[in-house]
C-alpha cells in the first residue's frame, strides 16, 4: 500500500509518501506565491497536490486535522487547505482518512503531546534517513502518512488478516 501524508497549510503544504514497510517514497512541500490571494492559493495547491497524486500514485491520502484550540483563524485557514487535500483525493479516485494531531504524535512517538523534534526524529529512525526530514511540514506528513499506516494495520489485525 502506498499513502500520501498532508500537512495542510493554505501558504505551506507538506506531503510525505511512504510505502507499508514503511519505505519513504518521496517528501516535500508546496509552497505558495507569498502575496496571492485565497484563491489563488488553493487553486496553485490543487493543482500541485494532483500533479505529486497522478505521478507518485497513492492507494490511499492521510490528512491532518486542524488544531482548533491556539487560533480559530488560523484552524479555519488549515481547514481550507484540508478540504483542498480531500478534494484532490477524490478527484483522482483515492480515499482519505483524517488523523487529529494528538493521534498522529501518538501513533509515531507513543505520546501524543510530543515536541515537533520529537516527531521528526522518530520519523528519521522509523524511515531509516539519515537526518530528520526537514522542513517541518513535510515531516509532519510523513507522520501522517506512517499513523495511517499503522492505524490500517491495526484494522487488519482486529479484522483477523495480518496482510
Amino acid at each position: 500500500m502506498r499513502i500520501i501524508g498532508i500537512d495542510p497549510g493554505t501558504l505551506v503544504m507538506g506531503y510525505g509518501i511512504i510505502e507499508d514497510e514503511p519505505a519513504l517514497v518521496d517528501f516535500g512541500v508546496l509552497v505558495c506565491p507569498k502575496h496571492s490571494h485565497i484563491g489563488e492559493r488553493l487553486h496553485f495547491l490543487y493543482r500541485g497536490l494532483s500533479g505529486i497524486i497522478a505521478e507518485c500514485k497513492p492507494d490511499v491520502m492521510a490528512v491532518e486535522e486542524p488544531f482548533v484550540a491556539l487560533n480559530v483563524r488560523s484552524a479555519l485557514a488549515i481547514g481550507r487547505a484540508q478540504a483542498i487535500a480531500l478534494l484532490a483525493a477524490a478527484s483522482a479516485g483515492i480515499p482519505s482518512f483524517e488523523y487529529s494531531p494528538a493521534q498522529v504524535k501518538q501513533a509515531v512517538s507513543s505520546y501524543g503531546s510530543s515536541g515537533k523534534e520529537q516527531v521528526q526524529r522518530m520519523v528519521q529512525l522509523q524511515l531509516q534517513l539519515a537526518e530528520p526530514p526537514e522542513p517541518d511540514d513535510a515531516a509532519d506528513a510523513l507522520a501522517v502518512a506512517i499513523c495511517h499506516l499503522q492505524h490500517s494495520h491495526l484494522d487488519r489485525l482486529a479484522k483477523g488478516n495480518s496482510r
